[in-house]
């Protein structure tokens, strides 16, 4: 019987879920069955951000934990799931608005005494963020494991300017800019290395 993998996620410019597509390919090469659960918000942020000013609200808005009401989770999130992964952005140190909203209202009933896998991608500081999730797990008596983390590989403060030009939906045509912030999100070799990630851990899943 193949070893069972229900993967919760949100992702909102779609860098979580490019990375996580790549990890999952590498547990399913391991021989383990993979279901999806994408959370989707009840009312989405709207992107790109029509002004500063909006985008600066979310921003302070997520730094202080404001919940983002997610739909219903489908029946599959409560059959019997040997592990589940769940993964979601950094936002202003954080987890996002629906990954919250999603731990208050089905994290106990879900996760608990599961082993839950933490998946973040993120532009630096994701170290807040995995405690928040960690102790939200432990509440609803869950079996947080080793997170996988995903960095921006662009250095400071380009990996940030570039995000809010990213959320703004500017494009980057300088070419200094550019000799520094050759792309937003996450790098081909970081795909590279999610797929061998999973596929590493999906064999020591197998093997018990």
């Amino acid at each position: 019987m193949k070893t069972r993998v229900l993967v919760i996620y949100y992702s909102f410019t779609q860098q979580t879920h490019i990375l996580l597509k790549h990890f999952c390919y590498g547990l399913e090469n391991s021989g383990l069955e993979i279901q999806y659960e994408r959370l989707q918000p009840v009312e989405p942020y709207e992107f790109p951000f029509k002004s500063d000013l909006r985008l600066a609200n979310v921003m302070l808005k997520t730094f202080f934990k404001k919940r983002n009401e997610i739909q219903p989770v489908s029946e599959q999130c409560y059959q019997d799931w040997d592990y589940i992964v769940l993964a979601g952005p950094t936002w202003s140190y954080h987890p996002s608005g629906p990954i919250l909203d999603f731990m208050d209202r089905y994290g106990e009933s879900v996760l608990s005494g599961k082993k839950v896998i933490p998946f973040i991608s993120c532009r630096s500081y994701w170290r807040i963020h995995h405690l928040t999730i960690k102790r939200m797990l432990c509440r609803c008596k869950a079996l947080p494991m080793a997170p996988f983390v995903f960095q921006h590989p662009t250095k400071e403060p380009y990996r940030f300017i570039g995000l809010l030009l990213q959320l703004r939906g500017r494009v980057i045509r300088g070419k200094w800019f550019r000799k520094h912030y050759a792309f937003y999100g996450h790098s081909k070799a970081q795909g590279e290395e999610a797929f061998h990630y999973g596929e590493t851990l999906g064999k020591s899943m197998v093997e018990g």
